[in-house]
């Protein structure tokens, strides 16, 4: 990564005409650039769990997911979570955690009793 963001800060330099005195703006930007493609290129999976009547969507990275498969849990399983800042952990059969980051959180509509 860090070689893709100095390659990509020379050819900002050399696209201005080798002007001196950019180097840190160059490598900003650089860094802005190679960051955002990376990003875009990681697959990103998403779950959705319901806790105390919030729904939340999280996504997690199958790459590190320690095995995870999308199904592990049937709706309406119950799921034992932590929360830590806008981490959500999710303790798989295994004993594992399913590290996800909260993208979304919902209530759900209260039901009227009739």
């Amino acid at each position: 990564m860090r070689d893709a963001i100095r390659r990509r800060a020379q050819e900002l330099y050399e696209r201005s005409g080798k002007l001196p005195g950019h180097d840190l703006e160059n490598w900003c930007q650089a860094e802005t650039e190679i960051m955002r493609e990376h990003s875009a290129r990681t697959p990103r999976s998403a779950i959705v769990v319901n806790v105390g009547g919030v729904q939340y969507t999280a996504e997690y990275d199958p790459a590190t997911s320690s095995g995870y498969k999308a199904g592990e849990w049937k709706q309406g399983d119950p799921v034992p979570v932590r929360f830590s800042g806008d981490k959500l952990y999710l303790r798989r059969a295994n004993g594992r955690e399913l590290v996800t980051t909260i993208v979304k959180q919902s209530s759900e509509p209260q039901s009227n009793p009739s």
